[in-house]
C-alpha cells in the first residue's frame, strides 16, 4: 500500500484510540481472548500470535481462531466471555508509557484533542474519568452505534461532525489497521503505536507512520 503522508504544520486535533493506545491493555485482552477459547474447546494463545491474527470485523476473526463458524447464539456468548474476563483483568491495567505527560504536551503546544474507542460508550465514559483524563479531551465517546463494517470508521465521520472539526486538519492515533482504515475513509491522517494489538508489520503495511509509544507519534507531529 502506498505510504500515507501529510504535512504536520497543519495537524492541529489528535482523536486518540484507548485500548491499546492510551491503555496498556494488551495482557486483559488476551486473558479475555483465552476464556472465550477455553469456553469453545481451543488452547490458549500467546499475545504474539494473537497480534499476528487480530482484525476487525471481529466475528470472522473469532470464527477463524476457534476454527469454526458460530451457531445461533454463540457469538452472543463469546461476547458476554471476552467482556466479563476483561472487566475482571481490568484494574490492573496501565496507563501506556509517557501518559498523560504526552496530553499535556499536546494541549500546551496549543492543540485540541479527543478520545474515540470501539469500546462501548457507557463502558468508557466512567473509564476514562476515573484515570482523570476527561479534562483532557474536547470529547470522549465510544461505540454508540453498530457499524455495518464493524470498522471505527463511521463512528469517526460522526465524532468530527459532532465537533466541527476538518478531517485534513486531524490525525487519528491508534493501535490496528482498521485505525488507518478510518482515518483515510474519514478524510483524516493516522499515526499507528506499535504496542498495542497488532504487531509491527501489519501496521507498517498500511502505509501509515508507525512509532512505539504516544509520545512518539506526538514527538513526530511536533519535529517539523
Amino acid at each position: 500500500m502506498t505510504e500515507m503522508t501529510f504535512d504536520r504544520n497543519d495537524i492541529t486535533h489528535i482523536v486518540w484510540d484507548w485500548n491499546g493506545t492510551l491503555l496498556d491493555d494488551n495482557h486483559a485482552n488476551l486473558a479475555a481472548v483465552n476464556a472465550v477459547c477455553a469456553a469453545f474447546g481451543r488452547p490458549p494463545v500467546e499475545l504474539e500470535y494473537w497480534r499476528s491474527v487480530f482484525r476487525r470485523p471481529l466475528v470472522p476473526c473469532y470464527e477463524e481462531l476457534l476454527g469454526r463458524r458460530f451457531v445461533d447464539g454463540e457469538w452472543e456468548r463469546a461476547e458476554r466471555l471476552y467482556d466479563a474476563h476483561y472487566l475482571e483483568h481490568l484494574p490492573s491495567c496501565s496507563l501506556s508509557e509517557g501518559v498523560p505527560d504526552v496530553l499535556h504536551t499536546w494541549r500546551d503546544g496549543g492543540g485540541s484533542q479527543s478520545l474515540l474507542s470501539m469500546a462501548s460508550h457507557d463502558h468508557l465514559v466512567p473509564l476514562v474519568s476515573e484515570r482523570g483524563l476527561t479534562g483532557h479531551f474536547e470529547r470522549v465517546e465510544g461505540r454508540r452505534f453498530e457499524a455495518e463494517q464493524d470498522s471505527k470508521a463511521e463512528h469517526l465521520v460522526h465524532h468530527l461532525d459532532r465537533q466541527g472539526i476538518d478531517p485534513a486538519k486531524v490525525v487519528l492515533i491508534g493501535d490496528i489497521d482498521d485505525d488507518a482504515r478510518a482515518a483515510r475513509e474519514a478524510g483524516a491522517n493516522a499515526i499507528l503505536v506499535a504496542g498495542g494489538l497488532m504487531a509491527r508489520e501489519r501496521l507498517a503495511a498500511t502505509g501509515a507512520p508507525v512509532v512505539d509509544t504516544p509520545a512518539a507519534a506526538v514527538a513526530a507531529l511536533r519535529a517539523v
